[in-house]
């Protein structure tokens, strides 16, 4: 798989690309990460890539020219993505499919946006990871190479890791334990140590559907709800404590 990253700070994203997973995929030929410098675009002694808005406004905003010499040059995978908050909310659904393809391109945004000629005149879309506003979209491509490079089949030293973690099935993962079998007065549940493998999958489907249900009610409603098998396997399992029961909640905000 290529993947063509885009932004005007190269060696933070190639230090990223470097490292963990991602890193040893690389060094296997599983995955090509390319990372291209906006500012190599330019054609001005300061290399200069934004400029002042039209119509005034605080901030600045990267100009399309550079933007567009750079993906021409580099002719990179398609679809190409720029990152922002007002794209498409990446999830695991789409990290699924991105690891499906050949490749892919990301763009990273920067300071107060992207000149809009770029989006539609250089992008296939826009994503973004979430509800915030982050500097600029370096992060954000972080977040979607971990999230689709780990999936490429390879990459993870256990395949079965990824079809078991949370949001495969629409559910948060199952709690993991590991030595010393007690700690702190607190033991690892029988049914872990007993050896019966359908036991053992069992339970952990059945705090799968607990641990969602606390945390993430949310999740439960997009699947449809629970079957009548789930909630029955939920009376039959009860659920380990250790989950909290609305997840964080930030402090309201002074005023």
């Amino acid at each position: 798989m290529r993947i063509d990253v885009f932004t005007i700070f190269p060696d933070l994203v190639e230090t990223f690309a470097a490292a963990s997973l991602l890193g040893r995929a690389r060094r296997d030929g599983r995955l090509d990460v390319r990372v291209h410098d906006l500012r190599s675009g330019t054609d001005d002694p300061h290399r200069s890539v934004d400029d002042a808005p039209f119509g005034g406004g605080a901030g600045m905003v990267l100009r399309a020219e550079p933007i567009a010499r750079v993906v021409e040059a580099a002719d990179p995978r398609r679809p190409l993505l720029l990152l922002g908050p007002g794209g498409t909310r990446f999830d695991q659904a789409h990290a699924a499919a991105l690891a499906a393809t050949d490749g892919f391109s990301l763009l990273c945004g920067r300071y107060e946006d992207v000149d809009h000629r770029v989006r539609s005149e250089v992008v296939d879309g826009e994503l973004s990871v979430g509800d915030f506003v982050l500097s600029g979209g370096e992060v954000a491509a972080f977040v979607v190479l971990e999230a689709v490079g780990r999936l490429v089949p390879g990459v993870m030293g256990n395949e079965a890791s990824a079809a078991e973690e949370s949001f495969a099935d629409g559910l948060l993962e199952y709690p993991q334990y590991t030595r010393p079998a007690e700690w702190r007065g607190s033991a690892v549940p029988d049914v872990l140590v007993s050896g019966d493998h359908g036991r053992i999958a069992r339970w952990r489907r059945a705090q799968a559907l607990h641990r969602t249900v606390t945390a993430r009610p949310d999740l439960i409603e997009a699947r449809g709800g629970l079957t009548d098998e789930e909630r029955a396997l939920m009376d039959e399992v009860p659920a380990v404590g250790g989950w909290p029961a609305t997840g964080f909640r930030p402090p309201e905000a002074p005023g």
